[in-house]
């Protein structure tokens, strides 16, 4: 593969917050670089603000002050789309509006030389229907980068249905060339991040839809336990929940209304309320002076002296270590159902996908951690028939093992059990139909969006059996489709394996 060499040009279409950022990226880079906007005046106050960035950076000593003089005379802001001509590669950053898309390619195809690479860093329109009005849409790729492109490392490389293996392999090798981390992938909705991510906003939404739990737990809950950097409420306050909701309701309307990516009703009301979020003031939480909502923590309780497990306790094995370790006597019996037992007739479950009230009497459910030992809290779901003396026991339980202890109201398969098997699914999913490798998928969603562990390596550590078991709980209760194991993970399964 063969980077576009440092010599040429490189053009970028679209002086707003992306193309800025793309032109800093193939400045830093060493490239000349034309900044074309058809916008009078925008292409020049683009420029500025990339010269702005670019002394900051020097001011702050992460760039020689000799570095950032000579992109800067690299960068040119072009009044007129003809002076793009020399360009060795154009980079479109306009509107996500497909007739524009096309205009402008279709334009720029008669002023650039015929080895020229065009790309979209469209996020969410079909990068084969932008190559469609194309004469030659097998130099066409997409190049989407992350925002903001000049800190985010992952860049994904979009082969549409027509682009030239060549294409793919420049485009790849250029992007790994300034400093970029690539993946591949095939024309997809929403490409690998925004197809595999759904689930982690739809079902954190659906849990609170269904009087789980309030954003404020949910998204503890999710960081505390499961280990991600923020909560879906609190993530999608920040992006925006107007650009969340069309990014959803897009790959949603892509794939034909599959259910599995089904929007949020409550998030739309949030749209139409013009309850955006931070930018508004207000979204699922509000930002002013009024305090955040704290997550609901249970207050202490006594620990239980002594419980027995019953069986192997799968993904939650390190809790028999955690308890020794807190003074708590564990009998074991190997003989059961994978269990702790509280006292002669109260049940702590691992989270499975039914409800906790149909698995019988005084039994509570406690939720997946990416990892229960470094995790600082759990979150507790007990049945209808759980007494509150089996609650408290829990609750104490998990306090001496120095977690904080949120209690939600009975929901199948919980917070973090839920949102990881629909992630693995998706992304076992994508990888079946030929979306992208297992490397690039688990390295698109750590970078595109800072999960602490790629899907697929999550999904092997629980093993296939587990996931897919949860998520065929799920779909018994609630049938439709939603929660339906792809087919790769039924495979899998079925031959004992690792799905990758």
């Amino acid at each position: 593969m063969i980077a576009i060499d440092r010599t040429r040009t490189v053009a970028v279409v679209g002086a707003g917050t992306m193309g800025q950022g793309i032109a800093q990226v193939a400045l830093v880079a060493g490239h000349r670089v034309r900044l074309y906007d058809a916008a009078p005046g925008s292409a020049e106050r683009g420029a500025q603000a990339v010269a702005a960035r670019l002394g900051r950076l020097a001011e702050k000593g992460r760039m020689d002050a000799a570095e950032r003089d000579a992109a800067l005379a690299r960068l040119a802001p072009a009044a007129t789309i003809g002076e793009l001509a020399d360009a060795a590669l154009v980079i479109e950053a306009i509107i996500e509006d497909l007739p524009a898309k096309q205009r402008l390619f279709t334009e720029l195809e008669e002023i650039v030389d015929e080895d020229c690479l065009l790309a979209t860093n469209t996020s969410s329109l079909s990068v084969t229907a932008v190559a469609g009005a194309l004469r030659r849409p097998g130099r066409f790729v997409g190049l989407h980068f992350f925002n903001p492109a000049p800190l985010l490392p992952l860049v994904e490389v979009v082969s549409a249905a027509t682009t030239d293996e060549d294409a793919v392999a420049a485009a790849y090798a250029t992007a790994a060339a300034w400093g970029k981390t690539p993946v591949r992938c095939t024309d997809t909705p929403g490409f690998i991040v925004n197809r595999i991510a759904r689930p982690f906003y739809a079902e954190a939404f659906r849990v609170h839809e269904e009087g789980a739990a309030e954003p404020a737990t949910i998204d503890a809950v999710l960081r505390e336990c499961g280990g991600f950097a923020m909560g879906p409420f609190e993530l999608t306050d920040l992006i925006g929940q107007d650009v969340n909701e069309a990014v959803t309701r897009s790959v949603w309307e892509s794939f034909f209304h599959d259910p599995k990516f089904t929007p949020s009703l409550t998030q739309r009301r949030l749209v139409e309320s013009g309850l955006l979020g931070r930018k508004s003031g207000r979204g699922w939480f509000r930002y002013g002076d009024e305090d955040r909502p704290l997550p609901a923590t249970a207050a202490p309780a006594q620990a239980p002296q002594q419980v027995t497990v019953l069986g192997d306790l799968g993904p939650a094995a390190e809790l028999v270590a955690l308890m020794e370790e807190a003074g708590i006597r564990v009998d074991r019996d190997e003989r059961g159902p994978g269990a702790i037992m509280l006292g002669d007739d109260d049940w702590l479950f691992l989270a499975d996908g039914a409800y906790a009230t149909e698995r019988g009497d005084s039994v509570i459910h406690f939720d997946l951690a990416l990892d229960y030992r470094a995790a600082t809290r759990i979150a507790l779901a007990p049945g209808d028939t759980a007494g509150p003396e089996a609650v408290q026991a829990a609750i104490g339980l998990f306090q001496a093992l120095g977690k904080q202890v949120s209690v939600i109201a009975d929901v199948p398969g919980m917070i973090v059990a839920r949102t990881v098997a629909m992630l693995v699914d998706l992304a076992a999913d994508a990888v079946a139909k030929g979306v992208a490798s297992p490397a690039d998928v688990d390295t698109a969603m750590r970078l595109g969006v800072n999960y602490p562990l790629g899907p697929l390596e999550w999904g092997d550590r629980l093993g296939a059996y587990w996931v897919c078991a949860l998520l065929r709980e799920l779909d018994d209760g609630c049938p439709g489709g939603r929660y339906a194991p792809s087919s790769l993970l039924r495979r899998r399964t079925a031959a004992e394996g690792k799905l990758f």
